[in-house]
């Protein structure tokens, strides 16, 4: 089994920054990418950020520039760093791991969610 435990939401105003972070625990033998999702009320859950193993990185266009994903491979865990926040980031941040837990298996694993909140 694989836990994903996530990290660091919370209030902030307009302008302001958060850091999440999200580390993930289990049997694993790899962790090809790790990323984050976002689901704000009454709408589907997008992607935000994603990262492979090697430091590939694929931002959502409306994060571009304010936001940083990063990865510490050696302790599974994966970051994000959130800059310049906007009242329209509000949602909650859900944690995403494709984890190798066998030689043939890949599984998807999600976090249980942080509500970020940004609001004056």
């Amino acid at each position: 089994q694989v836990q994903l435990v996530e990290s660091g939401g919370g209030l902030v105003q307009p302008g302001g920054s958060l850091r999440l972070s999200c580390a993930a625990s289990g049997s694993i033998i790899s962790i090809p990418a790790m990323g984050w999702y976002r689901q704000a009320p009454g709408k589907q859950r997008e992607l935000v950020a994603v990262i492979t193993r090697g430091g590939t990185t694929n931002d959502a266009d409306s994060v571009k520039g304010r936001f940083t994903i990063s990865r510490d491979n050696a302790n599974n865990t994966v970051y994000l760093q959130m800059n310049s926040l906007k009242p329209e980031d509000t949602a909650v941040y859900y944690c995403n791991a494709r984890v190798q837990i066998t030689i043939r298996t890949t599984r998807n694993y999600w976090g249980q969610g942080t509500q970020v909140t940004v609001s004056s």
